[in-house]
Parts: C-alpha cells; sequence; structure tokens
C-alpha cells in the first residue's frame, strides 16, 4: 500500500501568524499547483493515484481537485484531514500570544488546550482514527492525500513509530511529498521519500 501525503502550496498568510484551522487561500492558481505537483510525482516515478483524498480547507481541497480532474479519479473530502484547532489564537501572529499561556501549552505538550482548541493528544488521535481506517482500504493504493504538515507529521509518526513531539520538527516545505509504503507481508510501513 502506498499512500503520498502532499503539504498544500503556499499560502496568502502572513509570516508568523496561527493558522491551523483556518480557512485561508492560496498563493497561486490551485490549477497550476496541481499542475507543478503532478510533474514532480512523475519525475519522481510516483505511480498514478486511484484515489485522492483531501483536507476540506481551501488550500487543500482546491488544489485536490485540480489533481482529481487531471488524474481523472475520484476525490475524498474529509474533516479527519484538516490542521490542529489552535482555538483562539486562530489567526493571531505568535509573538503576539501571552508567553505564559505558551509556556502552560509546553508543560503539558500532550494534553494542554490553553488556546481552548484541540490538544495534541486530540489531533493525534483523530488522524490515528482517519488512519487506521484508510489502511483497510488495500484497493485504493496508490492514494494521493492533499492535507497539512501536522497531519503529514502525525501519520509518520505513526507509521514509523516515532514520537509526535519529535516528528512535529521535521523540515516540511510547502507543496512538499511525503511517499509511505506498507509492505503486504510484513505489515511494516518504511518512507519511501520525505520533503521532496
Amino acid at each position: 500500500m502506498d499512500i503520498v501525503l502532499i503539504r498544500h502550496p503556499a499560502v496568502a498568510v502572513d509570516a508568523g501568524v496561527c493558522y491551523g484551522h483556518s480557512d485561508v487561500p492560496l498563493v497561486d492558481d490551485p490549477e497550476a499547483s496541481a499542475a507543478t505537483l503532478a510533474m514532480r510525482l512523475a519525475t519522481l516515478q510516483v505511480p498514478p493515484p486511484r484515489v485522492l483524498l483531501s483536507s476540506p480547507l481551501t488550500r487543500c481541497a482546491t488544489v485536490a481537485t485540480a489533481m482529481a480532474n487531471d488524474f481523472g479519479c475520484p476525490l475524498s473530502i474529509d474533516d479527519s484531514l484538516k490542521e490542529m484547532n489552535f482555538g483562539a489564537w486562530e489567526q493571531q501572529r505568535w509573538e503576539d500570544v501571552d508567553p505564559a499561556l505558551i509556556d502552560d501549552w509546553a508543560a503539558d505538550f500532550q494534553h494542554a488546550r490553553t488556546h481552548g482548541g484541540e490538544s495534541v493528544a486530540q489531533f493525534v488521535s483523530r488522524v490515528e482514527t482517519w488512519l487506521d481506517a484508510f489502511a483497510q482500504t488495500r484497493e485504493l493504493s496508490p492514494a494521493y492525500v492533499v492535507t497539512h504538515a501536522g497531519v503529514i507529521r502525525v501519520i509518520a509518526s505513526l507509521v514509523l513509530n516515532v514520537p509526535v513531539d519529535r516528528a512535529l520538527h521535521w523540515s516540511l516545505d510547502m507543496g512538499a511529498v511525503v511517499w509511505l509504503r506498507r509492505h503486504d507481508e510484513s505489515q511494516q510501513w518504511s518512507l519511501v521519500r520525505w520533503n521532496v
């Protein structure tokens, strides 16, 4: 089973602004972004998808829709693939968030909900539930999933047995591709490509 995770392209948001669950626009045209991604995937010799899955947020869904049209495959939009919900911190500059609140969050990184949104544990649970269900659908391989950096890092941490707090620090560019493969015989996952 192959799953190809694609981080959405660059967004029209100022640097340093928290926009996790917020619906923000892309910088570039989604069709052009989809074409660029398709060329990169072909260069990497990634097999074409049987299905495209996407977060419903505009920065993912518009690109996924264009890719599904280009590949002639079905598209499934799933709320479970949204980025983490940062509650009251959404659309705020990180530097404007009370440092004491960030310290409280860091002190209990897995479970704190200082911002009123999702805890990291809740976010991981949401993504893990999606992944467990998806892993039962071998006939959908290869699948392309257009989603967010947090979701990609959580999926990678789960399948590669790496602590989430470590995976959250892995570099992941806008529009990056992460290719994961589960081997049929061993049921073990391996990393084919990261951040390409």
